[in-house]
């Protein structure tokens, strides 16, 4: 088949690689976000799909509104066969939807309907799922609502943060999109109404989301800090300075809520229930550190707490 492959971030390159590389079908053209202002050093940067699409010499179609009348005009004159999408990042109008043969077809990192939305894989974190998975599905104008196609599953593991299955997804998925473009041009693979239980939304989590509440239990702390790393990152605040966390290790001790204490085996902060042990921390303007290397340098005074 034609293909106008539709993504954006990171995880979206291992499909478009796949079906790259795949002998059935031809991917003419891919569309990506704008070039965005990215890194330390305030770059003007090509999306990660972008940059894997100008490697392989496929033209790079970047709207700053689907809509646009010369991107809705330029989309038709490709005649795609179908538009496969892995996290594009702009939602897409009925007039959009309407021109490929075989329409949209998204690959949503849940097993829908659970945890619609933008962000799956840290929703399946934060609420301690033990199973997750990602879909393919029909898009149609409802928030990921369309039929499905298939699914494939995947164990969340104990220490699992966000990035790390985000990344196993992103590579099982992208097997799961190309059978579902085979099955699709073979005209063996219909699409099943999603169920109407179970239904659970995923907003985008912000860096207020991030933000870590220590009279929280510390699993529930431990999930956060997980769910939200690598991105936006968890923070608290120590002396009015911010700093990012990464993921800790639940101990079987009890501390006062948000009092820090210093042991040579390391940085320890009071939950409502028991204690957390701080692995790498990253204090305003640094690099991820040890917690205790961090911590020496600070100096706390004795009873020193976060916010």
């Amino acid at each position: 088949m034609r293909l106008v492959f539709a993504g954006t971030p990171e995880p979206a390159v291992p499909s478009l690689q796949r079906l790259l590389a795949s002998s059935r079908h031809e991917v003419v053209a891919v569309v990506t976000r704008p070039d965005a202002i990215a890194g330390r050093g305030r770059k003007v940067t090509r999306s990660p799909v972008g940059t894997l699409a100008d490697e392989h010499g496929i033209p790079v179609l970047t709207p700053q509104k689907p809509s646009e009348p010369e991107f809705v005009a330029a989309l038709t004159a490709l005649a795609p066969d179908c538009c496969p999408v892995v996290a594009y990042g702009a939602l897409l109008p009925q007039r959009l939807l309407d021109i490929p043969v075989f329409g949209w077809v998204n690959l949503h990192f849940s097993l829908l309907p659970a945890w619609r939305g933008a962000a799956p894989v840290q929703a399946a974190v934060l609420a301690g799922d033990e199973f997750t998975g990602a879909a393919t599905f029909q898009i149609e104008k409802g928030l990921d609502t369309g039929p499905v196609f298939g699914v494939v599953t995947e164990k969340i593991a104990v220490g699992d943060t966000a990035g790390e299955l985000l990344d196993r997804l992103a590579r099982s998925g992208a097997h799961l999109l190309e059978s579902t473009m085979d099955g699709i041009e073979d005209g063996v693979l219909q699409p099943v109404p999603q169920s109407t239980d179970g239904v659970s939304y995923a907003p985008k989590l912000d860096a207020e989301t991030a933000h870590i509440r220590w009279d929280q239990p510390a699993l529930a702390i431990g999930r956060r800090i997980r769910a939200v790393t690598p991105a936006p990152g968890a923070w608290t605040e120590i002396d009015g300075k911010r700093l990012k966390l990464g993921p800790v290790e639940l101990v079987e001790e009890s501390l006062p809520v948000r009092t820090i204490e210093i042991r040579k085996s390391g940085v320890y902060i009071g939950t409502a229930t028991t204690a957390i042990r701080l692995d790498q921390v990253q204090p305003q303007g640094k690099r991820m550190m040890p917690a205790l290397d961090w911590a020496r340098g600070a100096r706390l005074e004795p009873g020193a707490v976060v916010a």
